[in-house]
């Protein structure tokens, strides 16, 4: 890692811990340095000593086609040279609104932004307008950005995922100055964790009988688990919906939507301010457009199904958990489901780290913590499944 190793020195140099988001550095899995990127294509990243990896993180989700997919690519060439940036409203910021909203039953009307974190901050502070209420609930291990609301416990109530029981008690104690209840419907932050049954059903019913607004953050889960998202898969529609990664089509954008009388809040039309310089970027927006059209072909969630159901079959061994809904899934290193933070934090963190040094010194890139998922896309294939899979039972059979 020649090459790596004169870049982190130049990157821990003038970027805070080398890295411009803290898990690249992969101090989790006790890396002493990360590698660097040079390219990807495919199902493939090849980093700047040639190295060449199967690449299971992609970006962390946005490439639910691959790397560099020939038609994504053209699409912001050919937007690029019209130019990068306008600051006023184009033709395709209406076209991706409207697929947002034809995918995403519960989205009426939907504002474009430039991050998941932004959307996050966005919809919560739209739900305290329209309520005139000030609390936010979360839950434990669910992320939503880095916005102080949502990442600090004292700017919030917190309770356990997949703790209903909890939840019902602080949702009574918070009375009418809950504003919302915002939850990943699959949390993937703490590696996968799929809601038990009745816990999204019983959120919602929560939020209908206390006034409160229910937030989907759909970021990870949103035309991944379904094109509808995780509101398609089990039948649970949220007052706002959060939107990130996968909406982009590999590039800086996000979205938040939901009905129109909460939508119409925004300004201009109502009180509630939120603007974005970047907003609705072109070269974002044709991407994206790109990427969403595709996945109205019901045949790529076949695919994607088959391919995830693959990998989680070939990587399952008695010292550990797979947990997967649809195209994401984690191996936690435990042998007992998880169903909240606690649980996974109980994971053998040392022998995920060997599981990823491992595997990346055969060629395959997985999340580089345990607290992450594994990302399926369309560009994977028996190959990839076949050079993970050895790979793996490799791991477990040492």
């Amino acid at each position: 890692m020649a090459v790596a190793t004169s870049l982190w020195q130049r990157a821990k140099a003038v970027i805070p811990g080398g890295v411009n988001s803290p898990v690249r550095a992969w101090r989790a899995v006790g890396g002493n340095e990360p590698f660097f990127v040079r390219r990807g294509e495919g199902a493939y990243l090849e980093d700047t000593d040639g190295n060449r990896y199967v690449d299971w993180v992609q970006s962390w989700g946005p490439l639910v086609l691959g790397h560099a997919d020939p038609e994504v690519v053209e699409a912001v060439r050919e937007a690029a040279l019209d130019g990068t940036t306008f600051g006023a409203p184009t033709e395709r910021e209406v076209d991706l609104a409207e697929e947002i909203v034809d995918a995403v039953s519960s989205i009426e009307k939907v504002r474009l932004v430039s991050s998941g974190t932004e959307a996050a901050m966005s919809a919560v502070r739209l739900a305290r307008g329209f309520t005139g209420r000030e609390l936010v609930l979360r839950f434990a291990g669910c992320y939503h950005g880095h916005g102080d609301t949502l990442l600090a416990d004292a700017g919030s109530i917190v309770c356990p995922f997949n703790g209903l029981e909890q939840t019902a008690v602080a949702v009574e104690r918070a009375g009418e100055r809950l504003a919302a209840v915002i939850v990943e419907p699959v949390a993937g932050n703490m590696g996968v964790v799929p809601p038990e049954p009745g816990f999204l059903t019983g959120l919602r019913e929560l939020c209908d009988s206390s006034g409160a607004l229910l937030v989907f953050d759909e970021v990870i889960t949103g035309f991944r688990v379904a094109r509808g998202g995780a509101q398609e898969l089990y039948g649970v529609s949220a007052d706002l919906t959060v939107l990130g990664k996968i909406v982009g089509g590999g590039l800086p954008l996000a979205a938040f939507g939901g009905r129109a009388e909460l939508m119409d809040e925004l300004a201009p039309e109502g009180s509630v301010f939120q603007a974005g310089t970047l907003s609705g970027n072109p070269l974002a927006t044709a991407a994206a457009l790109v990427v969403l059209r595709r996945l109205r072909d019901h045949d790529v969630y076949v695919r994607l199904e088959e391919t995830a159901a693959a990998l989680e079959e070939g990587l399952r061994h008695e010292d550990v958990t797979v947990q997967r809904v649809g195209a994401m899934l984690t191996v936690f290193f435990r042998q007992a489901p998880v169903r909240s933070l606690a649980d996974a934090q109980a994971s053998d963190l040392d022998r995920y780290a060997s599981f990823f040094r491992h595997l990346l010194s055969r060629g395959v890139y997985v999340a580089p913590s345990q607290f992450e998922a594994l990302f399926p896309s369309s560009a994977h294939g028996p190959r990839e499944l076949g050079l993970t899979i050895e790979a793996a039972q490799e791991f477990f059979a040492g």
